[in-house]
């Protein structure tokens, strides 16, 4: 049953301010390219996700942390213009809000490099200190650009609270045997999934064994994301294929984020996940027609448009 009630999401993650470049194409070693525009925006893949949520209707809680320099005020203040709550993330005058470098050409590809400051020192602390929201979330949005022992913590104290968690394993890395226990959706690209299972990826075949050896680490659900060809989708009830919308790339930085969060909202709305998918590539499909992390994001009025125009 879809809630009529505005769901609740929280987001432990990172929060960063985004420098991009736009150029025609993407430098190699030793090589200067002249860009075409320059912008700062905030950023970070946490931090994508709350805004995200929030922009699809979802009451969104951020819980982590930024630097005592100038970055840290207008990322906070970019928060709330956006609807996102802010009252668990901490100020640690002790170093620099992150930072991430992005280079964009001009068939929407990206080169990224990330300092990541704050994020760096997120802890099992700040998780104890948003525990009261957390609990009463419908879904816990992870990532992977905090210290890792804070996500696996993040997500156990999910678990505990009968919280759906959502974790997006990026940037790919190894994750401890731990959490995929805790993990109602894990949602990997295919080189993640490649990683995490083991399983060299050809073929699709080979990305539905590699779902499988997930779920048989403890994942309840798995839905990996395939790009131009949309995602699939893996769980007790059998595989789906869910294609993506057909649009013209500009800028495919975020896009990742959009997906999760809608996929989040939507799964915390009582959606199927099929239906959260299909929703997840949607907004996908809307953010990477726009310039910007979080700035290309869609609204849910955007959303229901874009639906309706596809229909």
């Amino acid at each position: 049953m879809v809630s009529f009630l505005a769901p609740q999401v929280s987001v432990v993650g990172s929060i960063h301010m985004d420098f991009f470049i736009l150029m025609d194409h993407l430098p190699v070693p030793g090589e200067t390219v002249l860009g075409k525009s320059f912008t700062m925006q905030p950023g970070g893949k946490g931090a994508n996700q709350a805004v995200a949520a929030a922009r699809l209707g979802a009451k969104t809680y951020m819980v982590g942390r930024v630097g005592g320099d100038i970055f840290a005020e207008e990322v906070l203040n970019n928060f709330r213009r956006n609807g996102v709550d802010v009252s668990y993330v901490r100020r640690d005058p002790e170093t620099h809000t992150g930072v991430a470098f992005i280079f964009v050409d001009s068939r929407g590809e990206n080169m990224i490099a990330v300092a990541p400051g704050a994020d760096a020192r997120v802890s099992t602390h700040d998780v104890d200190s948003a525990i009261d929201v957390i609990s009463s979330s419908d879904v816990l949005m992870l990532q992977l650009e905090i210290p890792i022992e804070t996500v696996v913590y993040a997500a156990k104290v999910a678990w505990e609270h009968n919280v759906k968690v959502v974790l997006n394993p990026a940037p790919a890395r190894t994750l401890p045997e731990e959490i995929y226990g805790y993990i109602h959706v894990l949602t990997p690209n295919r080189i993640e999934a490649q990683m995490l299972s083991g399983v060299r990826i050809e073929s699709r075949e080979d990305i539905v064994k590699a779902a499988h050896v997930l779920m048989d680490k403890g994942v309840e659900n798995v839905v990996i994301t395939l790009g131009a060809e949309g995602a699939l989708l893996v769980s007790e009830e059998g595989v789906y294929h869910i294609p993506a919308f057909k649009v013209r790339p500009v800028d495919t930085t975020g896009a990742g984020d959009a997906f999760n969060a809608a996929l989040a909202v939507a799964i915390a709305e009582g959606r199927s996940l099929r239906e959260a998918v299909r929703l997840a590539n949607a907004a996908a499909a809307i953010k990477i027609t726009r310039v910007g992390a979080q700035a290309g994001l869609p609204y849910r009025r955007d959303l229901e448009e874009f639906l309706k125009d596809v229909r």
